[in-house]
């Protein structure tokens, strides 16, 4: 009966996000009461649960999710992320244009959220395509696999770092088995498939072509570089650590600097002066775009701080542990299971961060009972999270529409990478799975 129950709640929070375009914020504070409610848990004990859990989940990710938006934010409007993608089109020339995009894609998109990243690489890739008169899919996806990629796997992306949170996994661990199967996974999805879709015309809008920039205030190259990457540097060093030395007297002070709250802190501090200060904005204007980051991401926290919400009262109410005890008997090893919760809510939603986070607090009580490695479930749970983008996927429009092509080949072109990221992803999970040891 409890399961019954379960599965009725995660119909009711599809029908109400995909049918009736309820707010998933909305849907999921609905459908957390009406779980309570069903599963017979003290009526006064239910809103409680619902605030434990969003306090629960917010707690450790307010920080770290507010200071990639800003630092994301600030990469973008100071110039730093287009200053990237050009210089990485210099050092790869028109040859191996192609792979310059898929490696802009992938540095610009560990900082940058995926639909900013999105909007702001796009007209970059349409003067690529005016200029060398290229086709666009077979340009343009493989950078967008990158994106993609990166908005699934790795923090301080939403869904993996409240998964992260969530699996009480290690940040700095699952960021770097998450560049162990991001590598593969891009090139397959990217460069690989996109040989196949040279005959796709895509006839992009002029519209959406970015005019040079003035240049005067810009910050230089490698200045650009260090900036978007200071947070995965820091995090794997602090994660490289113990295994390069053991000495204790720098042990304390490489566990504060390698919290990802801390990480982020110093490389917004570090992007502020170097993005900031040094390129004349003053520190009214570097707050202003700071400001702006956090109401871009104010509905994200919203979703995930609700996500716990539902995931509380599936725990208080014992349902978790429950289907825990019957999911130990299907015939799936936990990472396999994982994925594939998150591939079907994912093509039921269409949101990714949505379907991460709804998996999350199923798949939980199993992953301790069956001491399934926390950085892998991660992974496993982003990869899923990423397939079946179809018609209820926003990523899906704006696919179509900023490449001016058809439905058909939308979903040719477009949601077969997606499907194939979600696979091959899998497939590395599980390599990993075979090879490490936590």
């Amino acid at each position: 009966m409890t399961l019954a129950i379960v599965l009725l709640c995660i119909v009711a929070l599809i029908v109400l996000i995909s049918a009736f375009k309820i707010n998933a914020f909305t849907a999921f504070l609905v459908i957390s009461l009406l779980a309570g409610v069903l599963l017979g848990m003290p009526l006064a004990t239910i809103p409680k649960s619902i605030e434990k859990g969003i306090g629960d989940t917010l707690g450790s990710l307010v920080m770290i999710l507010c200071l990639g938006a800003m630092l994301g934010k600030l990469l973008a409007e100071s110039g730093a992320a287009q200053k990237v993608a050009a210089a990485l089109m210099r050092a790869f020339g028109p040859k191996y244009i192609q792979w310059a995009m898929v490696v802009a894609g992938f540095v610009i998109g560990i900082p940058l959220y995926y639909g900013v990243g999105f909007v702001l690489m796009v007209p970059l890739i349409f003067s690529i395509v005016y200029q060398y008169r290229l086709p666009a899919i077979y340009l343009g996806l493989p950078m967008l696999s990158a994106l993609s990629v990166t908005h699934g796997f790795l923090p301080p992306h939403p869904s993996p770092s409240a998964l992260v949170v969530q699996f009480h996994a290690n940040m700095g661990l699952t960021l770097l088995y998450g560049l162990a199967v991001a590598v593969p996974t891009i090139i397959v999805a990217g460069p690989l498939f996109a040989q196949t879709l040279k005959k796709i015309e895509a006839h992009p809008l002029e519209t959406f072509v970015s005019m040079p920039a003035a240049t005067a205030n810009e910050p230089g190259t490698a200045n650009s570089f260090f900036t978007a990457l200071l947070p995965v540097l820091l995090l794997m060093v602090a994660a490289l650590f113990p295994l390069l030395s053991n000495n204790p007297q720098f042990h304390n002070v490489v566990t504060l600097f390698g919290q990802p709250s801390v990480v982020m802190l110093l490389a917004v501090v570090y992007a502020t002066y170097s993005l900031g200060l040094r390129s004349g904005r003053s520190m009214t204007q570097v707050m202003t775009i700071y400001g702006d980051a956090i109401k871009d991401i104010s509905m994200i926290l919203l979703i995930i701080g609700a996500s716990g919400a539902l995931k509380q009262v599936l725990t208080d109410s014992g349902a978790s542990n429950e289907i825990a005890g019957l999911l130990q008997h299907v015939a799936l090893p936990p990472l396999v299971l994982g994925w594939l919760m998150a591939a079907i809510l994912r093509a039921c939603v269409g949101s990714a961060t949505v379907a991460g986070l709804t998996t999350a607090g199923l798949i939980g009580p199993l992953l301790l009972q069956t001491h399934t490695n926390p950085n892998l479930m991660v992974l496993a749970v982003g990869a899923g999270s990423l397939m079946f983008s179809h018609v209820n996927d926003s990523g899906f429009w704006m696919f179509k529409e900023y490449f001016n092509i058809s439905v058909k080949d939308t979903l040719r072109s477009w949601s077969v990478m997606e499907a194939l990221v979600g696979t091959v992803g899998l497939v590395g999970v599980l390599v990993l799975n075979e090879l490490v040891t936590y």
